[in-house]
């Protein structure tokens, strides 16, 4: 795969390692040509569940290939045997994230199959369209502030590469897993951007500010009217956090 070239100035380096564009699509073709739109302008890209069903793992190949970093968006969870493989196939196809649930056994078997390789372990603390009342329906005996702080503790104990939070948890999470870990937030909209099905969202420059390292955005750039001008307003952004 080859790809265009924004019409803009490059942005940074620094700032293009930190955006990761979503591709949400439901279909391979439909994300090639984002990708090919946005050019240089964007290096690394999300594949979630639905593209990935859809063909994503050869585009993730296709994408590695072609110089891009790719995070696969999987949440792992299942037996521990499951996952390491999994961890492990993932880390096999050139993947730079991949992100299981952050439970003991999973991120455990997941450190596992990434061992000796550049994968990079995320662990899912809780989904940025949850609140408290989705945990209580669920089941769980407590809120979205006390289960993040725990599996964030427990990723840092598993020996992954970091988590993946909601923005308005970065500063939590950062803490407890100090400098050296990698925290990743979904659920970043610009200002002005529809919300749609998140619940705990900041604005890209409040999200690197509050410890983020990276930072996932989809439907403000791929829904836009003109994707390259939307990326290179958020990188701008993000050169200015």
């Amino acid at each position: 795969m080859t790809s265009g070239s924004a019409t803009s100035a490059a942005p940074s380096e620094t700032a293009r390692e930190k955006l990761i564009v979503a591709l949400d699509f439901p279909n391979v073709a439909a994300a090639e040509a984002l990708v090919w739109q946005l050019g240089d302008a964007v290096s690394f890209y999300k594949i979630g569940l639905e593209l990935t069903i859809s063909g994503g793992l050869d585009l993730a190949s296709d994408l590695i290939s072609a110089g891009k970093k790719v995070f696969l968006d999987l949440k792992l969870h299942d037996i521990d045997h499951t996952v390491e493989r999994a961890t492990a196939a993932a880390a096999a196809r050139g993947v730079t994230l991949l992100t299981v649930h952050a439970y003991p056994q999973t991120l455990a078997a997941a450190a596992r199959g990434a061992k000796g390789s550049e994968l990079k372990v995320l662990g899912v603390t809780v989904l940025t369209s949850y609140d408290d009342a989705d945990l209580a329906a669920a089941g769980y005996g407590s809120g979205v502030g006390e289960t993040v702080r725990l599996r964030a503790r427990q990723a840092r104990e598993a020996g992954i590469a970091g988590v993946i939070c909601a923005p308005t948890d970065a500063a939590t999470v950062r803490s407890i897993l100090g400098p050296d870990g990698l925290v990743v937030t979904p659920g970043v909209r610009p200002s002005g951007s529809e919300v749609g099905d998140q619940k705990r969202i900041a604005t890209p420059a409040a999200a690197i500010a509050a410890g983020a390292d990276k930072i996932v955005v989809g439907r403000p750039i791929i829904a836009a009217p003109d994707p390259v001008a939307a990326a290179q307003a958020i990188l701008k952004e993000i050169s200015g956090a």
